[in-house]
């Protein structure tokens, strides 16, 4: 753990390889059911969410289609898509 580089420095590596080309479904935000707490950005593996205006907004260039977001909002605002329709 101690050779572990701190979350910022590997967030930074992180944006250098945009890894959305890898997804087959992605996330769908309802804004209308979202409530904005954020557990969506807090559990994204990627730095696939961004805060823009108050809002979580899914950055497509990082994101891989986990559904980890989906999994954890707990006003199911988040719906998965298959890529491409």
């Amino acid at each position: 753990e101690k050779d572990m580089p701190p979350m910022t420095a590997s967030l930074g590596l992180m944006t250098w390889n945009k890894t959305g080309a890898w997804r087959s479904v992605r996330p769908v935000i309802d804004y209308d059911k979202c409530i904005n707490c954020f557990i969506c950005w807090k559990f994204c593996p990627e730095p696939a969410i961004d805060i823009i205006d108050g809002k979580p907004v899914i950055n497509y260039d990082y994101c891989k289609g986990c559904m980890m977001c989906a999994e954890e909002c707990p006003k199911d605002a988040i719906n998965m898509e298959v890529e491409g329709k």
